[in-house]
């Protein structure tokens, strides 16, 4: 692995002989860019509770799993955490309450997701709602590594009875701290570990939320308000944003469960799909934010996949 990304570096500097310096260069600006973007352990007030509450249809259990965009790093209010958010619209959405409970952790990386998953104990969510991947990049985790964590976390959860819905991982090629070379290696990894989260993901049975860079063009075009004053993580009006692509996936996937629950052979969606393998689905969701990947039950086995596209404003 380390080889291989040495090799990787070699070809985006253009010569073997510079690579052990421009590591050296690379672990330097990743320094510089912590202390830029500084972190915390702090957690915004908690998010669990019931979420419209005098809807009439039957209390929708709600898991968040992730690192500090699933739990929302920077917010004062509960309300304005990703948790809350999601609670919120899909109760909207689905005009039934919502229980919400948030086991992510600042700083997580995939292979804490386990562990989130136990401090729930027997309680057993309808849908998990799954956002992590940024520090398993920063930290240099093997992409490879990372994606197989994750498809074991789906896939518990899946035998468990539970939807997944999972946001890959965002694209850190947006983030300002992180400097130029740096900031393209971390848009190549990141883009990169997207890809295979969505494999594994999909193949494991859950639903995959392309991220990328949040929202297209919208986070780099409008970042004062979209990031946060680290630069680093979203603002409320980012987090919102995250959310706005998250909740339709999660309530797509409960009507699914409920169609095929009560009719066999109920057709999954009434909107044209475009059919493609898992992994060609993978690779255009990693490059347009907000694109919905899921198992093509009629198809068999998990090769197939379908692909639904985010519509853009205008």
């Amino acid at each position: 692995m380390v080889r291989r990304r040495r090799i990787a570096v070699t070809a985006l500097i253009g010569g073997s002989a510079t690579v052990s310096g421009f590591y050296g260069f690379l672990i330097g600006e990743a320094v510089l860019a912590r202390r830029a973007i500084g972190t915390t352990d702090e957690r915004p007030p908690s998010p669990d509770g019931v979420y419209g509450d005098d809807l009439p249809g039957r209390t929708i259990r709600l898991l968040v799993l992730g690192d500090s965009a699933a739990v929302g790093y920077g917010m004062s209010t509960a309300e304005a955490t990703p948790p809350a958010m999601l609670g919120i619209g899909l109760a909207h959405v689905m005009d039934a309450p919502v229980e919400v409970r948030s086991q992510a952790v600042v700083g997580a990386q995939t292979s804490e997701l386990m562990e989130q998953i136990d401090r729930v104990g027997d309680w057993v969510p309808h849908v998990a709602v799954i956002v992590v991947g940024t520090n398993d990049v920063t930290h240099q985790v093997p992409p490879s590594t990372s994606a197989r964590l994750l498809g074991d976390v789906v896939r518990r959860l899946v035998e468990a009875g539970s939807e997944v819905v999972v946001g890959t991982a965002p694209d850190l090629g947006s983030v300002r701290p992180i400097m130029q070379p740096l900031r393209a290696v971390a848009r190549r990894w990141s883009r990169n570990l997207a890809r295979k989260q969505t494999i594994a993901a999909v193949g494991a049975g859950g639903r995959a939320v392309s991220l990328g860079d949040l929202l297209g063009n919208l986070f780099t075009e409008k970042r004062d308000i979209m990031f946060g004053l680290d630069h680093f993580h979203p603002s409320e009006t980012g987090y919102a944003n995250m959310v706005s692509v998250l909740v339709p996936a999660v309530a797509a996937s409960l009507r699914e469960k409920a169609r095929t629950l009560a009719y066999s052979g109920y057709p999954t969606s009434e909107k044209p799909r475009d059919l493609m393998s898992v992994h060609e689905a993978a690779a255009e969701a990693a490059e347009n934010a907000g694109t919905q990947v899921v198992q093509d039950a009629q198809q068999g086995g998990g090769r197939w996949a379908t692909v639904l596209r985010r519509r853009r404003a205008g």
